[in-house]
């Protein structure tokens, strides 16, 4: 009965994925291609395992590759309709020639690479302008197969302006013949083998497969025993641990969905038997979940990509973007913290938790392949060195226990998985090159820019909200990584123009691009917890924002105050930054929740949100008076009776 359960379980996880996830809408059932798959992911992988340890390629001839096989890989994997993926079995004659001939269009450009070059001066033939417009639309066919609809809506928009903008009344161009965009978007190095697709085929691609290797060692089920024995006794041990262990596993995890699927399928269970409303389980799951790809050392997809960008090493922008993470995840904590003291919910009893030195003394060996990348960046290694590394230890890791050892066949299984996982990020960095194709080749960004600095008549903190609005509603469709490339494109600039950091300028979009994913009303991470809860996914969506409205503060707190990312700090302006950051999201996170030490009435909401937000900006007056506003609700409280409330019993938990 108990392994029945588990597997109605496994399929609810499953379904839920494959819901929200579009990654996950792939074929069960490939019949004697399922060959052909494992084939073409093991050879994808090895190739960038050895690219990665003799030398990377030319930018071209690696992408062609990357991106060929890739694509061959979609087709074969992903049906031309999402719900057909349990319903057939093999694979259909025409996504087979749709395979092959993606491969072929590919890897035209490694063939015919120095005849190309030639022609870039010369003028392209009859033969490839037809490959180029068969690349691209292929391109957004396999993205609109394993990625989604949205994307590739922005793609199609972006080449109808490119094609048709010499038309319109504002932002118009030049116009450009189908001939002279494709060629352009498929030869050159601003489109589809642009920085996104050369950045995917050499940094993404092997972190991504060092995820792989992690999960096979059995680390994520790790973090969830670590951050239960970390914090599972005190006040909402179960949401606090909720929090923490999407921390941890946002080291190793870029998709907000799989991580909120992954960790809720346990905690949100733990957390709805402790107590708490199925919505706010499954919206503090979402919005820790959400929090990963911004947590070093393994950040999302698009911190790669911003490297690229900024021509700030990885090892750097890991660094800058340290303190920030732990700032976001100490938002939701709060809110977490704040909604368990209102309902009165306190920690698990020490029998029901595991123990932490038991965890760390037996099983701390699986931190070694973490610690081993952090230290192989930091010590000045390439991300691709340290990756390698990274695998290689996680590898030797897996042998230290019978249940995680690899065989010959588990390491070909994750070598397959390795190319797959990178699947959806492949497809969405060429889709993204085809936007950012156009932006260059129309000169829009910077029309977009100057568009949105002069909207906010050159006040700063207008222009930041406009640029988090437009990163919130790219969100809604476009995966983190293409939000980034898009907005780093056109909405970066108009910051840095009032001369924001660059840094921080692309951090701020690549942070509220992530944010988007619990944002109402499409907050694919809060849908797909509101899935496991059973709960209603709008009112999940609204309080996971909740949850996390005081991280919201963190992108406009770095922007004025850079020491935040580390820039021009020195140790007395860093420590008055972080107290002015932890000071601020109380004052906001205990607004939003309705609790400070004591349940909180309008006006002293009112009160804690103001001086929470005369926070953000560092100025003595303001800093003063924020100061003194929290100081004065928590004095007018402490001088208040108790609330009455029932405690959710526990033998050994700790009201804190």
């Amino acid at each position: 009965m108990a392994k029945n359960a588990k597997q109605e379980n496994q399929l609810s996880v499953e379904e839920i994925l494959e819901k929200y996830d579009r990654e996950s809408t792939f074929r069960k059932n490939l019949g004697l291609w399922a060959w052909v798959v494992t084939f073409l992911g093991v050879s994808l992988t090895v190739f960038h395992m050895y690219t990665a340890w003799f030398g990377i390629l030319q930018s071209q001839i690696q992408g062609a590759v990357h991106l060929g096989t890739a694509l061959g890989l979609i087709f074969l994997l992903y049906p031309i309709k999402a719900g057909m993926h349990r319903k057939q079995t093999g694979v259909p004659w025409y996504d087979i020639i749709l395979a092959f001939v993606a491969i072929f269009v590919c890897y035209y450009n490694v063939f015919e690479f120095d005849a190309l070059l030639k022609r870039t001066s010369f003028g392209y033939t009859a033969m490839d302008i037809v490959v180029a417009s068969l690349g691209v639309l292929l391109v957004l066919e396999a993205t609109r197969r394993c990625v989604g609809l949205p994307i590739v809506v922005v793609a199609i928009a972006a080449i109808a302006y490119a094609l048709w903008g010499n038309k319109l009344p504002m932002f118009s161009h030049r116009g450009f013949s189908w001939s002279v965009l494709s060629s352009d978007l498929y030869f050159k190095t601003d489109g589809i083998f642009g920085i996104p697709i050369r950045v995917s085929s050499t940094f993404i691609f092997l972190f991504l497969f060092f995820g792989v290797m992690l999960t096979k060692t059995g680390i994520g089920k790790y973090f969830n025993d670590l951050a239960f024995a970390m914090t599972g006794r005190f006040t909402g041990g179960p949401a606090k641990a909720a929090v923490a262990a999407s921390a941890l596993q946002g080291m190793i995890t870029g998709s907000s969905v799989a991580n909120t699927v992954g960790s809720g399928s346990f905690t949100i269970p733990m957390m709805k038997k402790t107590g708490y409303k199925p919505e706010f389980a499954a919206a503090t799951e979402a919005s820790a979940s959400t929090g990963g790809q911004i947590m070093p050392p393994v950040m999302g997809a698009a911190a790669f990509i911003m490297a690229e960008y900024t021509g700030v090493p990885y090892s750097q922008i890991m660094i800058y973007a340290a303190i920030p993470a732990v700032l976001y995840f100490t938002g939701v904590f709060l809110g977490v913290h704040f909604e368990s003291k209102k309902q009165g919910i306190l920690g698990l009893p020490a029998s029901q938790l595991p123990r932490l030195k038991e965890l760390l003394i037996k099983q701390g060996y699986l931190l070694l392949p973490l610690l081993m990348i952090i230290y192989t960046l930091l010590s000045g290694k390439t991300p691709i060195r340290a990756a390698l590394i990274g695998i290689a230890v996680a590898f030797v890791v897996s042998f230290f226990s019978r249940e995680t050892r690899f065989t010959v066949r588990g390491f070909i299984d994750a070598l397959e998985q390795g190319a797959r996982a990178a699947l959806p990020v492949i497809a969405a960095c060429a889709c993204a090159g085809i936007i950012v194709g156009v932006v260059v080749l129309t000169g829009l960004g910077s029309k977009i820019a100057g568009g949105i600095i002069m909207l906010a008549g050159n006040v700063l903190i207008l222009t930041l909200f406009f640029t988090m609005i437009a990163c919130i509603i790219l969100g809604m469709g476009l995966p983190t990584t293409a939000n980034y490339v898009v907005t780093a494109t056109v909405a970066a600039p108009a910051l840095i123009a009032l001369d924001v950091p660059a840094m921080a300028a692309h951090l701020f979009v690549f942070y509220f691009g992530i944010v988007a994913d619990i944002t109402p009303p499409v907050c694919l991470a809060a849908y797909a917890g509101a899935g496991i809860a059973r709960a209603n996914p709008f009112k999940t969506g609204v309080i996971a924002t909740k949850l996390a409205l005081a991280a919201f503060l963190i992108p406009y707190m770095f922007v004025y105050n850079p020491v935040l990312i580390l820039v021009d700090y020195k140790p007395v302006t860093l420590f008055f930054g972080l107290l002015s950051a932890l000071i601020g999201m109380i004052g906001i996170s205990s607004s939003a929740m309705g609790y400070f030490i004591r349940r909180t009435q309008v006006w002293e909401r009112i009160i804690l949100f103001v001086g929470g937000a005369m926070l953000i900006e560092p100025h003595i007056i303001s800093d003063v008076i924020g100061y003194c506003l929290v100081a004065i609700v928590l004095f007018i409280q402490s001088r208040r009776p108790q609330d009455a409330k029932k405690l959710v019993p526990s033998d050994t938990s700790v009201n804190l």
